[in-house]
């Protein structure tokens, strides 16, 4: 039953609250660094919304995208109902959004488009940092359907009936007191609840399934806030034709792109004894994920600023490999220089030929 919920709760609260203002993928949050936000659970203009000739908000009013902010849902009844909620990406009517319950991270791209708020793409076990937002998944689900007043309805992807079954509901949380509007989800085994609160967005969902609950509660709100990883980087050394890898932590914030943040560890020399993998003036041009590889390419420069032989080269090769396929967990690179296989005076690539990442001959630097 515990795998049945958790499984139900992961595909399913993939939403969060964003904040209350509208950011382009250029824009950028200058506010100062761990702010708790303070939502608008006591301002008077923050109406619910409501069918009874009250103040009716728009999607776009409950959820306005917002950067560089860390949402907190506290939880009950099941190990996973904890979770931590970043945004990753966001661009024009789209956000990426990154969730981790402790046992998973789920990537989820959200569109705001034509009267409704729905996923459009979905992915488990994602544990890099990749824009997605210009993807597009094979099922969408709808959240939330206009006009939000009492008896809207929609089919969710599952068959189960989804519709807006209150506007007046009292919520309290750890950050005030809200009225929100109450979203029913029927499942064939399962009934969900979600609140969202005018200009705060999810503020509670309440899963029950065949006698058991769980529920996931807004509990904090941090502004200015990036998204912390852990990346091993291999250097290579010359001495030893060894490769020593280091323990880093990258900090993300919206729209931050991952191969600068990677391009400049590959320029580091952290001690004496190893290499940087890349030279001081080259740049990685591009990097992704596509069925199990990571594909990166390199500028003209790749190779004379190397000024390595045969045996060094390899072992740069190794370390970018390594590096790269530690951070997406797959273990095959596919290494370009401008857009062609990786080609000098010791080693030539055949067009589609990868890399393969092995960690024989590495250790840690101390």
């Amino acid at each position: 039953m515990k795998k049945i919920i958790c499984a139900i709760m992961l595909s399913l609260s993939v939403l969060f609250m964003f904040g209350c203002n509208n950011i382009s993928a250029a824009d950028k949050d200058n506010s100062s660094k761990n702010d708790t936000v303070k939502p608008d659970a006591d301002n008077p203009d923050n109406e619910e919304t409501k069918d009874n000739g009250g103040t009716t908000y728009s999607i776009k009013d409950i959820y306005p995208f917002n950067d560089n902010v860390v949402y907190e849902y506290a939880g009950s009844g099941n190990e996973y109902a904890k979770y931590t909620v970043w945004v990753d990406y966001i661009d024009n009517n789209r956000a990426q959004i990154r969730k981790n319950n402790g046992g998973t991270e789920l990537v989820t791209v959200l569109e705001s488009k034509d009267g409704e708020l729905r996923s459009v793409l979905s992915r488990e076990e994602t544990y890099f940092r990749e824009n997605f937002t210009t993807k597009q998944g094979k099922v969408e689900e709808i959240f939330l359907k206009e006009p939000l007043v009492k008896g809207t309805s929609w089919t969710a992807p599952d068959g189960s009936k989804r519709y807006i079954s209150n506007t007046e509901v009292e919520i309290a949380t750890n950050v005030g007191k809200f009225k929100a509007l109450e979203v029913t989800t029927e499942g064939k085994n399962y009934k969900k609840l979600d609140y969202y609160a005018a200009k705060n967005g999810l503020v509670k969902t309440v899963f029950t399934s065949q006698g058991s609950e769980v529920t996931s509660t807004l509990d904090e709100i941090k502004k200015d806030t990036p998204l912390v990883q852990n990346v091993r980087i291999y250097y290579p050394s010359g001495d030893e034709m060894k490769l020593y890898y280091v323990e880093k932590q990258l900090s993300f914030k919206t729209n931050d792109i991952t191969r600068l943040t990677l391009e400049k560890l590959f320029k580091e020399v952290p001690k004496d004894n190893v290499g940087s993998l890349i030279g001081p003036n080259v740049n990685i041009k591009s990097l992704y994920l596509n069925n199990g590889v990571v594909y990166v390419d390199f500028s003209e420069n790749l190779v004379k600023e190397m000024n390595a032989g045969s045996s060094y080269e390899l072992n740069i090769l190794q370390g970018i490999t390594n590096t790269l396929g530690a951070y997406y967990g797959v273990d095959k690179v596919y290494i370009t220089i401008e857009d062609k296989p990786y080609s000098s005076g010791h080693i030539l690539m055949k067009n589609g030929e990868a890399f393969s990442v092995s960690l024989g001959n590495s250790e840690k630097l101390k």
